[in-house]
């Protein structure tokens, strides 16, 4: 998220001066990421609280896929690490019936049947790390997939207005790829965690059996090795989070090397070397401050592992000592020797999991963040349904503003919208045109007043009973990768003949027919460069398949255009603009739709019912045409602006052929 104020703004000027396309240097943290650093910053002790969380948040979602996997996925997790421990114990007893007095022939005999044992142990130990695997295989893709699942339910239902605010945008990011990684991840982590911590508790419970001494000495290394595990893991989430937007700004120029919607710009304008440029300078950042944390993460593990080779060597000392000292019998020794590198090995099983399981941790609060987020940012269902084909679209002293504006967008707005009306809503750049056509279909909720349809207000009615009754036509349309024909269609799935009469008027009246006709498979084609044979269209032909499929989408009592004819010609631009004004017409029950244009093309809206005129946010006059032009107000002056335009063109082209005949 871009600073502002004077201080930020001196920077970027700074930056830019210094040749940078993407500042880095004035940057704030996303709200998210720090709160995540005041828990990175936590004590041991209160992170270590969060592997319950994890643990409880993955085995959950591994449940609800998969409830019958789940269970036999930790039955055998558990049934491995026994038999790990069976087999410790036997090999102990092993070794204590030939050591004891000598492996005398009588002895060896004796002991074949704790020989089979181990065997069996260790071949069951086997067999069943294969069916963990086998288990794992299975559930590991299922729970991804429940976990995406709930993800993009989540996600489905925030409002709109959530898109305005880049900081969920990134949290979305984030969430959306780390977090479902953390959570495929830790399956197999916990999965590790449960086998690794029954061998670890044999192995530590034969050693102290063995003797007391012992378990404090393999303790030394087990708690050495978990602190250096967890300290790195937590170092390396805080370079993450404090190199989180510079990674986004890396992101940002790495896709402004490769996009389409750019490519032909970028080339024109020799933007490869600038784009190189400003990729290395950003990288060459990131990789700088990445360096500086592995040397602190090398230094913490190299100081773990130091502390847990001493604790290591301690062990063996105590070791020495007792059968120095004749506490420990020579074939004692030899099972505890046997002990003590199990418990080292199902100690470094051990911590690679926890630690794993712990990096993984802080990726899950991306998760549960978002999840969180969503749910705050998405509207209650009411159960009280919108009206029907409402009579009249009342604002009352609305006012919107935007995510960290500064300043809002629309002021005290009171107007009234009829049905069977056409409203054109004109103004400046920046008016607040596009803004109002999101309040009067309850796209976006007013910062404050109310918008009723007829006595109810949106803020009360279920959002789904008010978005089926909306069409929309955007000025920068959806090119969703679908065919030509679902690019229309999708307006209105539902249709109980999709290719009967008002699929033909759609097509008829926004002029698709005509894009329809000159693809290379007509509406079949598919529109996307993604797929081998797909068509790319022109911004007009975008706009003009997204005029039909408001037109396709007749249930709807209310239509939105917004800048519907940007891209066209004139003539197509008069088509459209017409097939607008009778598609207002017979919607519903041979009644009409409520129809807003909101363009800055003023000649072609001459015939609308009224006229809206905005400046900064505020409505500063209504009316007709003639009206408008008779008040001599902004409307006027703007109106006059592009006729003295047209005319002056005109003109010249009548110059340019007088001279020509000259």
């Amino acid at each position: 998220m871009l600073g502002n104020g004077n201080g930020n703004g001196h920077r970027r000027a700074a930056t830019s001066a210094d040749g940078a396309l993407i500042g880095v240097e004035d940057l704030e943290p996303p709200r998210w990421a720090e709160v995540d650093q005041k828990v990175a910053g936590a004590g041991v002790w209160e992170t270590v609280r969060e592997l319950p969380m994890a643990a409880r948040l993955v085995v959950g979602l591994s449940f609800r896929a998969s409830p019958g996997r789940t269970v036999l996925a930790g039955v055998v997790q558990l049934a491995s690490g026994c038999a790990s421990a069976f087999g410790l114990f036997a090999t102990a007893g092993v070794l204590t019936q030939l050591l004891t007095a000598g492996p005398t022939p009588e002895r060896v005999v004796a002991s074949l049947p704790a020989i089979a044992a181990v065997v069996a142990a260790f071949a069951l130990r086997g067999l069943l790390d294969s069916a963990v695997s086998a288990v794992q295989g299975v559930l590991m893709p299922l729970v991804r997939r429940a976990a995406q699942d709930r993800l993009n339910s989540a996600v489905a239902e925030v409002e709109l207005l959530a898109w305005e605010d880049s900081d969920f945008q990134e949290l979305a990011r984030q969430g959306g790829y780390q977090g479902v990684q953390a959570v495929e991840s830790s399956v197999r982590s916990i999965a590790s965690i449960s086998s690794a911590l029954v061998s670890l508790a044999a192995a530590l419970i034969t050693a102290a059996l063995l003797d007391p001494w012992l378990l404090p000495a393999l303790l030394v290394p087990t708690v050495a090795e978990a602190w250096a595990s967890m300290r790195a893991a937590k170092q390396g989430y805080v370079n993450f989070l404090s190199l989180v937007t510079r990674r986004l700004r890396l992101h940002v120029v790495e896709n402004l090397l490769v996009a389409r919607d750019v490519g032909t710009e970028r080339t024109a304008l020799n933007l490869q070397e600038p784009l190189l440029a400003e990729h290395r300078r950003i990288a060459d950042q990131v990789t700088e401050e990445a360096i500086r944390a592995e040397h602190r993460q090398t230094w913490t593990r190299l100081i773990g592992r130091t502390l847990a080779g001493t604790g290591t060597g301690l062990a063996y000392c105590v070791l020495g000592v007792l059968l120095y000292t004749g506490a420990m019998p020579l074939a004692i020794a030899g099972a505890a020797v046997i002990a003590m590198r199990a418990a080292a090995s199902s100690l470094s099983t051990t911590m690679v999991s926890v630690n794993r399981l712990y990096e993984h941790s802080f990726y899950l609060r991306f998760y549960t963040e978002l999840l969180a987020e969503s749910a705050r940012r998405r509207r209650p269902a009411t159960g009280v349904p919108a009206p029907r084909n409402p009579e009249t679209i009342r604002l009352e002293n609305v006012s919107f503003t935007y995510p960290d504006a500064d300043e809002p967008a629309l002021v005290e707005v009171d107007l009234t919208f009829h049905r069977g009306e056409v409203v054109a809503l004109v103004g400046e750049n920046g008016s607040g045109k596009t803004t109002l056509g999101k309040l009067i279909t309850g796209l976006y909720p007013p910062t404050e007043g109310r918008v009723l349809w007829d006595e109810v207000d949106l803020a009360t009615a279920d959002a789904r009973s008010v978005y089926e009754q909306v069409a929309l036509i955007d000025q920068d349309p959806a090119r969703w990768p679908m065919t030509a024909d679902t690019n229309i269609r999708i307006g209105n799935l539902a249709a109980p003949e999709p290719y009967g009469a008002t699929w033909e008027t759609s097509l008829r009246e926004s002029g698709a027919d005509e894009v329809l006709a000159k693809l290379p498979r007509g509406p079949g084609t598919i529109l996307s460069r993604q797929f081998r044979g797909g068509h790319e269209l022109s911004g007009g032909s975008w706009q003009r398949l997204s005029v039909g499929r408001g037109i396709f989408r007749e249930h709807a009592a209310v239509l939105i255009a917004d800048e519907p004819t940007a891209a066209l010609d004139a003539k197509a631009e008069s088509r459209v603009f017409a097939g607008l004004q009778r598609a207002t017409k017979g919607s519903l029950d041979d009644a009409h739709r409520t129809t807003v244009l909101v363009t800055h093309r003023l000649a072609n809206i001459r015939r609308a019912h009224r006229i809206v005129v905005m400046d900064s946010g505020r409505v500063a006059e209504t009316g007709t045409h003639e009206e408008l032009m008779q008040a001599n107000g902004l409307y006027r002056e703007l109106f006059s602006i592009q006729a003295r335009a047209y005319s002056t063109a005109r003109s010249c082209t009548q110059c340019n052929i007088a001279q020509a005949a000259e």
